[in-house]
């Protein structure tokens, strides 16, 4: 029931306050979090970059549209990535997977070609982004998913050259300031008995 809390809490960020930096054991336990992620096959076709140095911040902010102040004020910013190429991701799972895991990738992914693969891929990357939103809920700390940014300005600043940027997430402490803050923006979802089926 604690956990319900704190979810039904939880809310986009809009504005951070710049001095709310996170601890080394917070961002430590984040990254533990994040590399027991779930992903079919256990592919793990991912990178996440903890970016907490100013000058990466500050290139990476003017590459992040209206998401600027956030990601300038935020104490870390999580890039998200996938590998770029499906050779480096078959390699990946032929050295560390057991076979009948690579085969299901060979039978059941492969024949659909390139465009499917990618898309297989970014999608085992939004399942760490569930588990990430979470666990910052759980954790108490204030959180931001965003997509609007410029991903191929990212991986320019970022020089990873086997992996591209699919969306970020800036980590910190809100603002007291923050418009979005549900005492002032009420949170808004869908009735429950409009998503959730029961048969």
């Amino acid at each position: 029931m604690d956990f319900l809390n704190k979810m039904k809490t939880r809310y986009t960020v809009k504005k951070y306050n710049p001095q709310g930096n996170l601890s080394n054991e917070q961002i430590q336990q984040l990254k533990e979090i994040l590399n027991l992620s779930p992903s079919s096959i256990n592919s793990q076709p991912w990178n996440f970059v903890f970016v907490n140095d100013i000058k990466i911040k500050e290139q990476l902010a003017e590459a992040s549209y209206f998401n600027k102040e956030k990601v300038l004020d935020s104490s870390h910013l999580i890039v998200f990535q996938v590998l770029r190429n499906t050779q480096d991701f078959e390699k990946q799972i032929e050295e560390n997977l057991p076979e009948g895991s690579i085969n299901y990738y060979r039978t059941m992914v492969k024949p659909k070609g390139e465009v499917f693969i990618k898309s297989w891929l970014a999608h085992q990357v939004y399942l760490s982004l569930g588990v990430l939103l979470s666990a910052c809920a759980a954790m108490g700390i204030d959180s931001t998913p965003m997509e609007g940014v410029e991903t191929d300005k990212y991986d320019v600043i970022l020089k990873n050259d086997m992996y591209e940027t699919l969306f970020a997430v800036a980590i910190g402490e809100r603002s007291e300031h923050d418009a979005n803050h549900p005492a002032v923006t009420v949170k808004k979802r869908l009735q429950s008995e409009k998503i959730i089926v029961e048969l």
